[in-house]
């Protein structure tokens, strides 16, 4: 069976699968998600072990740390693979619910119910995690899944889709309901493109390049995100402490994923104070920084002047650009500029400007004195996320179950017809 033959199989399976899903109850889908809680937690030494083959082979390759990062199975993150397995299953199932309903003149009740998507693909890079985090959610919605992890982790994900598989055949549910493409032959991800019979919404996780060639080639709708240049404006005013703490943990935490710091604005009556303060506990972490002419002589030894390339870049990185400026309209005209719709912070004591900041800053996420790393689906309640979408349709920021779901109009009557 050559490449075609075999994503064409997995997409009928799949669609085939949904149909199954789609009428599955809420205990059942609970159940197969318990039921792989327990078994991460069981199997942890065959996961590690099959990640650590991955975490190998990308060593003799030279993937670069961000990546290498991404694609590591603690396990501290397989026990969070557990727990949002557990989260999900606990979480109220969206499917079916009739969550509006109006009565017409002539009598005829109208509703809107939610519904599965239908069959989703997901292509992304590095994180074996998201094999497990996009499994749950699509099940609990009632989707089936296609699954194109990067070649760096295959090993992983094989793993990952064995205990997936068993969790499911446990409760009484299809396999084929989350399918792992076995292949790491690029020629999948042009086929899947491709396959809007089967396939209802593509989702590519990863890198630019990655995302661009699927928008490129995809034949059904794409939720996506490019970058995540995500930046914090500290206000004229604002607590410096607590603003200092916001802005290292968005930076330092994990400075590689997207939800990290790129970019720092600071407003002119606070630099003075400020950028010292930034530079003895960013700097003392290994940060470095790209600074503007007024924010170089504060910043100290690890600061260099920014380039015309350094606005707008992910870096991926312990650097950070830094900027003052005059006002909280120049932050916001920055952020309008650079920024990629992705997750924007303000630190402020003022309640009114930071509201202006949240309703006039175009961002799927805007964060008011916290942290740029809580634009996570776990973080915020979700359970888990299958990614981040900074397009408007059909879906604007952290994707969770919900996201993952539409609507139709039900209609009740009694013998009603148009005249």
């Amino acid at each position: 069976m050559n490449i075609t033959e075999q994503m064409q199989s997995m997409g009928e399976k799949a669609k085939e699968a949904a149909r199954a899903l789609s009428a599955a109850s809420p205990a059942a889908k609970a159940d197969a998600l318990v039921r792989l809680a327990d078994l991460l937690l069981q199997k942890e030494a065959a996961i590690t072990e099959a990640n650590s083959k991955d975490l190998e082979e990308a060593r003799k390759r030279g993937l670069d740390g961000p990546r290498m990062d991404r694609l590591t199975l603690t396990p501290a993150i397989i026990r969070e693979m557990s727990d949002a397995c557990r989260q999900v299953a606990a979480m109220p199932d969206p499917i079916g619910a009739i969550e509006t309903q109006w009565q017409r003149p002539n009598g005829l009740l109208v509703g809107k119910m939610r519904i599965p998507l239908g069959v989703i693909a997901m292509i992304y890079e590095s994180r074996p995690n998201v094999t497990v985090d996009s499994g749950i959610l699509c099940l609990k919605a009632g989707n089936a899944v296609i699954l194109r992890g990067g070649s760096e982790a295959i090993n992983s994900n094989l793993a990952l889709a064995a205990l997936v598989h068993e969790a499911l055949e446990a409760a009484g549910l299809p396999r084929d309901a989350v399918q792992v493409v076995p292949t790491t032959d690029r020629e999948a991800i042009n086929t899947l493109c491709k396959l809007e019979q089967y396939i209802d919404v593509i989702i590519p996780r990863g890198g630019e390049t990655l995302i661009r060639k699927v928008v490129e080639l995809a034949t059904m709708p794409v939720l996506k995100h490019y970058e995540g240049v995500c930046h914090a404006y500290v206000d004229s005013g604002a607590d410096l402490e607590e603003a200092l703490t916001v802005v290292f943990n968005s930076k330092t935490h994990r400075p590689g994923v997207c939800n990290a710091l790129e970019g720092l604005l600071v407003h002119k009556d606070e630099a003075q104070a400020f950028l010292p303060m930034v530079a003895e506990k960013l700097g003392g972490a290994g940060v470095d920084f790209r600074a503007c002419p007024r924010s170089l002589p504060l910043l100290g030894s690890t600061a260099t002047a920014m380039s015309e390339s350094d606005p707008g870049t992910e870096y991926h990185a312990l650097i950070l650009l830094v900027k003052v400026v005059d006002s909280m309209k120049e932050a916001q005209d920055y952020i309008a500029a650079y920024g990629s719709n992705h997750t924007e912070v303000i630190c402020t004591r003022d309640l009114d400007r930071a509201m202006r900041f949240v309703r006039e800053v175009d961002a799927s996420m805007v964060a008011v004195n916290a942290s740029s790393r809580f634009n996570d689906g776990g973080q915020l309640g979700l359970g888990a996320e299958i990614g981040i979408s900074t397009s408007k349709l059909h879906s604007y920021g952290v994707m969770g179950v919900k996201e993952l779901t539409t609507t139709k109009f039900v209609v009740f009557g009694k013998g009603q017809i148009r005249v």
